[in-house]
């Protein structure tokens, strides 16, 4: 991994694609997106100050655990713009998401627990099937195997 002299204080998209693993298009997508900002030189080339190092690594690991990029715009938003992110600033974005992640594996348990079920039936009823209808939402509206918008009834 390319090292950075301390001196310098703004990084390529080069360099911040080496030293943070993501590619080129992924980082001109996260500025797209919000997610990390950069200035242009007179010459118009990105540059990015160092503090996109830590934002992109934390763009990265949120969306492996599945955060959706609109989530992660609102928390980057909220971090201060005259310093380096720390542990602390990191810490209090992420436990706000918590208990979406604790619902998230809660959902999976319950499809590794039934997911044999489902597959020994093959018609994923909405009447009695877990997955596609987990705490019977709908069976005491519609039977079947496939859940059709409602009608108003006239």
């Amino acid at each position: 991994m390319p090292q950075i002299p301390e001196k310098i204080h703004e990084l390529t998209v080069g360099q911040l694609s080496a030293r943070s693993g993501a590619a080129v298009s992924a980082l001109h997508f996260y500025e797209a997106k919000g997610l990390i900002s950069s200035r242009r030189t007179s010459g118009n080339q990105r540059r990015y100050g160092r503090d996109a190092l830590r934002r992109v690594a934390f763009v990265r690991a949120a969306q492996r655990v599945g955060i959706p990029l609109a989530t992660i715009r609102g928390a980057l938003a909220e971090l201060p713009e005259e310093r380096t992110p720390n542990r602390e600033d990191w810490t209090r974005l992420s436990a706000a998401w918590r208990s979406e992640l604790d619902e998230r594996i809660k959902q999976l348990g319950r499809l590794r627990d039934h997911l044999s079920d489902c597959i020994g039936c093959g018609c994923l009823s909405l009447e009695t099937c877990v997955l596609s209808n987990p705490d019977d939402v709908f069976g005491d509206r519609l039977t079947g195997s496939r859940l059709l918008p409602e009608r108003p009834m006239s």
